[in-house]
């Protein structure tokens, strides 16, 4: 959500780059080996993009930044090639966080739609950050599930722009599934999936209803009980929310008949963070997980 030019200024304040309290112990099945554990508690700090102030958004050393910090929970964004390839990008096009204007000047606007996934794997997507992630790739979505496993990750998982792509919402599920990611103990502990689109969402639902789903926005109070139906969580912007909302979502059950909850988007500053963890939220997504996790200890 931030541009190119401000995560850039971020990482050279911060120079270093989501998840919870240090109280509980952290299940020694999930434990990465070689790497800090951060025990979890409420509320959750998400790695938005991975630890996206810290190393190129939705790439490979954005998450791997976020498990040597010791961070278990990371947030993606899934679009579709020209070929039908699901890949780990935010914006609808390319622009901004590869070099694709170099590679393919005529091409312009340069949407992820319009490029197969074999141009896409030759684009750099590590520059435009530091010279010193060059030749980061944009993963498939395949490649991007293998690797969150191998760092022992949890995901919130987000269909970017779905009334772009029709039935990509299967299409997903159908990955998830083939990279062992549907099996009852990931959907019970490891996984959450977004979408701006309630109806991407409502269609996430009644696919696999067992998947734990949340709505990206804020509904007015009267609306949430709607909302409520196939949504577990109202994921809303920082700037959109209050006490008295939060509490809202609580007072309701989502699908799963468990209480409604909310992750909150993005809050990178301790005075935020402090902010909404006051309000009760039960995450906070973060482009800085260690900022937030330092302000809600504190």
């Amino acid at each position: 959500m931030s541009a190119r030019l401000a995560a850039a200024a971020t990482a050279a304040l911060l120079g270093a780059g989501a998840l919870v309290l240090p109280s509980a112990t952290a299940h020694a099945a999930d434990k990465p080996s070689a790497r800090a554990s951060v025990s979890h508690d409420r509320p959750l700090v998400v790695a938005h993009r991975g630890a996206s102030a810290y190393a190129p958004e939705n790439t490979f050393a954005a998450i791997d930044k976020a498990a040597d910090m010791g961070f278990r929970w990371v947030e993606n964004d899934v679009q579709r090639t020209k070929d039908g390839e699901l890949v780990i990008v935010h914006d609808d096009t390319l622009k901004r966080t590869t070099n694709v204007e170099e590679r393919f000047p005529d091409r312009a606007p340069w949407k992820v739609g319009d490029f197969t996934a074999a141009e896409i794997a030759t684009l750099d997507a590590g520059s435009w950050f530091s010279p010193k992630y060059a030749g980061q790739r944009v993963p498939t979505l395949k490649q991007y599930m293998n690797r969150v496993s191998r760092n022992h990750q949890k995901l919130v998982f987000e269909f970017k722009k779905p009334e772009l792509y029709p039935g990509i919402e299967k299409q997903g599920l159908d990955v998830l599934r083939k990279t062992g990611w549907l099996d009852k103990h990931h959907v019970k502990n490891k996984l959450v999936i977004q979408s701006f689109s309630a109806d991407s969402v409502k269609t996430v639902h009644k696919l696999r209803p067992d998947i734990k789903t949340g709505f990206l926005g804020t509904p007015t109070v009267a609306e949430l009980p709607e909302y409520a139906k196939f949504s577990d969580q109202i994921n809303s912007t920082h700037t959109s929310i209050s006490k008295e909302y939060v509490s809202a979502i609580h007072s309701l059950k989502g699908p799963h008949r468990k209480r409604l909850e909310i992750f909150t988007w993005t809050v990178n500053d301790a005075a935020t963070a402090q902010r909404v963890a006051g309000f009760g939220v039960n995450g906070i997504i973060t482009n800085t997980p260690d900022v937030v996790r330092k302000a809600i200890s504190d």
